[in-house]
């Protein structure tokens, strides 16, 4: 994070803006907005600033800056043409711990303008730190269109109630319930269009048929995705963004964690090979008592959590203690990877069924069922199997697999650090035990591999 990002109260703040040309000009205007008391030093006064003076009650001065024009003032502004001008601006602000920006010139900043989308009292600011003014822009755009008009009506509604929620619901998170429920539904739409009489009585009657009980607990089994966010369902990025508390595993990408809302407690559950943080039980009993004690609690697992992810043990558990719970699919690693690979888990040529196992050792052994395994014409999709590839290369061999089977091995699949590892049972042992990899990985095996070099489309492989 180059900048810190952080809304300042300027409402009759002294602020100075160097410069009147056609850029201070917008600056000007952008300060108006927050309400602040500007000046402008200039040697030259441009007709639109000159026209802004009465509006916005400018200060102006026509003369050339000197360092000492920036004493007593809260935030100053260079918007000339002329460098000297705006290095001897920014030394003189820095010298006195003022705020500064200088147009176009993020080496000479201590803030920066950025996007803004203005819903008041709401307000989003869009920054890419200086390296692509416009690119924010074209973000802000975006959201501009995502985010209604009259969201800053939707804010004072929920101002004007904030005093009586509070004194009605007495924690904080009844309160938090209580608006995420009220800001998402039917009194939003009425305000959304225009009905703010009929939304103000929905919510007051909402409000007193709310009784002030202690939340009750609830678990969400979210399914993370193989490790791109972008592969998240919209429903999982939901339940993310209001959890209580988040119970997680090695699987799920830090790119995903991320969107987990930011005052959640996060519980790191990972298991790894022979490294367990806590026995699957334990993890049954942890999220029990996390929504017994009335948490909302999402637990995030790497691809879908009924398949390999033990999720089905997880609402065993909730079930037979009598909790509410959830279960939200995520694209499971088969197809997440195999499709960011360029490998169809199916196709008319090659394939005409999927099998998905898991390659976990136990007592130094694969027990899987070979005969079945080794069959033509279908795709072998091998979880956790990479610390048994010789042995599962092997046995499919003495089971009937021709010896040139072709095999991949995905690393981290669809995120930036994924690889793909080709070669076929006899070869791909040998050739990953000089190589480093990086779990999570997943196998395929089938004839299908061969479509990798044509169809590959998200980057290379070895």
């Amino acid at each position: 994070m180059d900048y810190f990002p952080i809304f300042v109260n300027l409402k009759q703040q002294p602020c100075l803006v160097v410069g009147a040309g056609e850029i201070a000009a917008r600056k000007i205007a952008l300060l108006a907005k927050a309400g602040a008391t500007i000046s402008v030093i200039a040697e030259t006064i441009s007709e639109t600033v000159a026209a802004m003076q009465a509006s916005h009650r400018l200060i102006l001065q026509q003369k050339s800056f000197a360092a000492s024009d920036v004493l007593g003032f809260r935030l100053v502004v260079s918007a000339t043409d002329n460098l000297q001008t705006n290095q001897a601006v920014a030394k003189a602000a820095t010298a006195h711990a003022i705020l500064v920006n200088v147009v176009d010139n993020p080496a000479l900043c201590s803030f920066i303008f950025p996007a803004i989308i203005d819903r008041s009292p709401i307000v989003a600011a869009v920054s890419s730190g200086g390296a692509s003014p416009v690119l924010a822009r074209l973000l802000r755009a975006k959201m501009e269109s995502i985010i209604p008009a009259s969201f800053g009506a939707l804010a004072q509604l929920a101002e004007k109630f904030r005093a009586a929620v509070k004194l009605k619901l007495h924690s904080s998170a009844q309160r938090r319930i209580f608006w995420e429920q009220v800001l998402q539904g039917s009194i939003a739409e009425l305000v959304f269009a225009g009905k703010i009489n009929a939304a103000e009585q929905q919510l007051q009657q909402i409000l007193d048929a709310t009784e002030n009980t202690p939340p009750q607990g609830e678990v969400y089994l979210v399914g993370a995705g193989p490790g791109d966010p972008d592969l998240l369902t919209f429903k999982a990025l939901r339940l993310m963004q209001q959890a209580d508390v988040v119970v997680y595993d090695h699987l799920v990408s830090a790119q995903v964690l991320e969107l987990v809302r930011r005052d959640a407690e996060k519980i790191y559950v990972g298991k790894q090979r022979s490294q367990h943080s806590l026995p699957q039980e334990s993890i049954n009993e942890l999220l029990a008592s996390l929504a017994k004690a009335g948490k909302r609690v999402v637990r995030l697992k790497g691809g879908d959590p009924f398949i390999f992810g033990r999720g089905g043990e997880e609402i065993q558990t909730l079930m037979a203690q009598g909790i509410a719970f959830q279960v939200v699919p995520g694209i499971t690693a088969a197809s997440g990877c195999a499709s960011y690979a360029g490998i169809p888990l199916t196709h008319r040529d090659h394939a005409q069924s999927c099998t998905f196992v898991t390659g976990h050792l136990k007592d130094n052994s694969v027990n899987l069922n070979w005969q079945q395994l080794a069959c033509p014409q279908q795709t072998l999709v091998i979880y956790m199997g990479l610390l048994g590839l010789e042995k599962i290369c092997a046995a499919l061999i003495a089971h009937g697999s021709p010896a040139d089977l072709p095999v991949a091995v995905i690393q981290q699949g669809t995120t930036a650090n994924q690889r793909v590892i080709i070669g076929t049972l006899t070869t791909l042992p040998e050739k990953i035990a000089h190589q480093t990899i990086k779990p999570p990985t997943l196998i395929i095996i089938g004839t299908v591999v061969n479509l990798h070099s044509q169809l590959n489309w998200f980057n290379s492989s070895v």
